[in-house]
């Protein structure tokens, strides 16, 4: 350091990432789930996230709702943009489709989750939030670990090929169509989410 003001140098330093985004409040709330992924009926847990979906001719970002009451994927949005728009039509969606009383939502501490638009629009329809803290995947392991597998079972196990958007879109329906209607699971006595669903109504 002493050599580099001597002679008048100085190193370049790594822009650090907008964390932020511009006109929004940045809310906080304590992470009232707690890891405590059981729920006794629908709509009592939802927990979300997005994530990338680096497939097509461009990016694309997958925002998704699960009732932890039996991982059915309630509602789900793709955009070509993380931004709040994108949160805020995936929790409209889930709340058009479940009408739900009472539910805790729980989501990561992103900055859409955390914006002023976000926040508001879950107190205004009722909802608790809670979230994930800061270096605690596990916190939010669940729901992290459907996005996983989608992708690893959709994209990752074929060939590489070259994909349009649109076919991107489709697949990712396909299989959530398959996840929530078909697919058996273990913890659910050998049904598909739907067919748990149904069975304890």
């Amino acid at each position: 350091q002493k050599i580099m003001q001597k002679r008048n140098l100085q190193c370049r330093v790594k822009k650090k990432r907008q964390n932020w985004i511009n006109g929004e409040s940045k809310i906080i709330v304590p992470n009232r789930l707690n890891r405590d992924f059981t729920a006794s009926q629908p709509n009592e847990k939802w927990v979300t996230d997005i994530t990338y979906l680096p497939f097509g001719t461009s990016m694309l970002y997958l925002s998704t709702i699960m009732d932890l009451y039996n991982h059915e994927i309630i509602a789900y949005q793709i955009s070509d943009r993380q931004n709040v728009q994108l949160v805020l039509k995936t929790l409209e969606m889930a709340v058009n489709e479940r009408q739900p009383k009472q539910v805790l939502f729980h989501s990561d501490q992103g900055a859409v989750y955390t914006s002023y638009a976000f926040q508001h629009l879950a107190k205004e329809k009722g909802i608790t939030t809670s979230m994930s803290r800061k270096g605690n995947c596990h916190d939010h392991a669940v729901i992290e670990s459907f996005h996983s597998s989608l992708k690893a079972e959709t994209f990752y196990s074929q060939e590489k090929q070259n994909l349009t958007n649109s076919i991107v879109k489709q697949m990712v329906q396909n299989d959530i169509y398959y996840y929530n209607q078909i697919r058996i699971q273990a913890k659910l006595n050998y049904l598909s989410p739907i067919e748990f669903r149904k069975q304890a109504a």
